[in-house]
């Protein structure tokens, strides 16, 4: 067969694209006025794009210099908290105190109430700003909750972001692992992955962490402290090289760290951030922003000096990774949706080819074609990977689609069935036979509208003994 491209072929970026990113940094370094910024493209799992600015001359940064990457340390911690779920060594509707007796005024606050930001924990722990101090100041959990108001809402109740929660969920992980949840992280996660940049201290070379005036063209030098029991908020240092693994493994899933399934479960929206911005959700330890029509999911940081930014397309197989040494100025989450933009509008993803099933079982061919919910007319099509979608008649674009599961049934992907099995029924003569029907929990699709083909009995509610009729 001839004339096929492969995406191989456009695994570099066009000069215009690189340009447009290019300039997209630059502008954000400079209106941002932030000592350096590094940014980087990641497409099908490699990085097809970098590019960086510094305020000196011939010391900009690469894709191997550490930056601090704050708040995206979560996404690591949640990694953790999932791959123990997935092992059985815990649910995710377990309150903290089974695994953390200490501290017990939150002891009844599940681990996916930590996970979303809706415990009702309060946002920072007791003590000075922990950002700024040693962690030496909280050296156990019950160090961290404030001690006359631990819960700030009602538990389960809304969103209300809480680096307090995450430092909880690492202790979790030390206790059940029997280690520092720091080494846990290098030895089940970084390692499999080959992200050998990616440290709790920072790593020649990396970046210092800078404070800019903000009414002046000066600079202060912010601190680096070891957070302690906090670390599991923010306080990891990467470079764009392992965050693009990062992103990748995300996206995609490595059965040696964590399933594409459970990562996909991660990323689906659970909560909105705010109720005036139905844009801004999260997930199982993941945000998720919609930007125009395009829904990318990630997660942003900061810490005293650095600012970072990495978001993702699922659709379109593109993460965009921002990072910069200064405590506040260069908005590194609308430059790294920019970058995805940018890429997506300029270099559209070059789609898989069409490929018939290896085989077709007479069976599943015999399920394909109109069914009907009452009156209502469906289609059902069989899919290469021998999966099913079922749609509407006058709506094909909103199907349901069906996974096939080793014991012969299909459970939903997206759409009012998520999750759902459905089962096929077979009549008297077999399973494509003219009685047989489909079952999605009380769902009942028959191949006829309403028992036409005889099969009146497994219509819920019985069908009227005279039949359609004129008026």
């Amino acid at each position: 067969m001839t004339g096929m491209t492969s995406e191989d072929e456009f695994a570099e970026l066009f000069p215009e694209t690189r340009r447009a990113l290019l300039h997209r940094i630059a502008v954000a370094q400079s209106e941002g006025r932030t000592p350096s910024l590094v940014g980087a493209v990641v497409r099908d799992g490699r990085t097809v794009w970098t590019g960086s600015r510094s305020c000196v001359d011939g010391h900009a940064p690469d894709d191997d210099t550490q930056f601090r990457i704050g708040s995206l340390t979560k996404t690591f911690v949640a990694v953790l908290v999932l791959r123990l779920r997935d092992e059985g060594l815990l649910d995710l509707t377990d309150p903290l105190g089974r695994h953390l007796p200490e501290p017990a005024e939150v002891a009844e606050v599940t681990l996916a109430q930590l996970l979303t930001h809706t415990s009702g924990l309060a946002a920072e722990p007791r003590g000075p700003w922990w950002e700024r101090t040693a962690g030496a100041l909280r050296p156990e959990p019950a160090d961290l909750l404030s001690s006359d108001r631990p819960l700030c809402h009602p538990v389960g109740r809304r969103f209300h972001y809480s680096n307090t929660g995450f430092a909880l969920l690492g202790a979790v992980v030390e206790r059940l692992r029997g280690a520092p949840w720091g080494e846990v992280l290098r030895r089940e996660v970084l390692e499999p992955l080959g992200m050998t940049r990616t440290s709790l201290e920072p790593r020649a070379p990396h970046a210092g962490g800078w404070a800019v005036h903000p009414w002046a063209d000066a600079l202060l030098p912010e601190p680096t402290e070891d957070s302690g029991r906090m670390a599991p908020a923010g306080q990891l240092w990467s470079t764009t090289a392992d965050l693009g693994r990062w992103a990748t493994f995300l996206l995609d899933g490595d059965d040696r760290v964590l399933s594409a399934d459970t990562l996909a479960e991660m990323r689906v929206p659970t909560v909105t951030a705010k109720p005036e911005d139905p844009h801004s959700h999260w997930g199982l330890g993941i945000q998720l922003q919609q930007d125009g029509e395009r829904m990318l999911f990630g997660h942003g940081g900061s810490m005293p000096g650095f600012v970072a930014q990495l978001w993702i397309s699922e659709e379109e197989r593109l993460a965009a990774i921002v990072l910069s040494n200064a405590t506040s100025g260069p908005a590194v989450g609308a430059t790294a949706a920019d970058l995805v933009r940018i890429t997506a509008e300029r270099e559209p993803r070059i789609p898989e080819p069409w490929r018939p099933l290896p085989d077709v079982p007479p069976e599943l061919l015999a399920l394909t074609g109109p069914w009907y919910w009452g009156s209502a007319p469906f289609v059902l099509r069989l899919r290469a990977d021998r999966g099913l979608e079922l749609a509407r008649v006058n709506d094909l674009s909103q199907g349901v689609r069906f996974r096939a599961e080793a014991d012969g049934t299909w459970t939903g992907l997206d759409g009012y069935h998520e999750g759902e099995t459905l089962r096929v029924v077979p009549g008297a003569e077999g399973p494509g036979g003219a009685d047989t029907h489909l079952e999605v929990n009380t769902f009942v699709f028959t191949r006829q509208p309403y028992g036409l083909d005889g099969a009146t009995e497994v219509v819920p509610g019985g069908v009227d003994a005279e039949g359609w009729r004129g008026l």
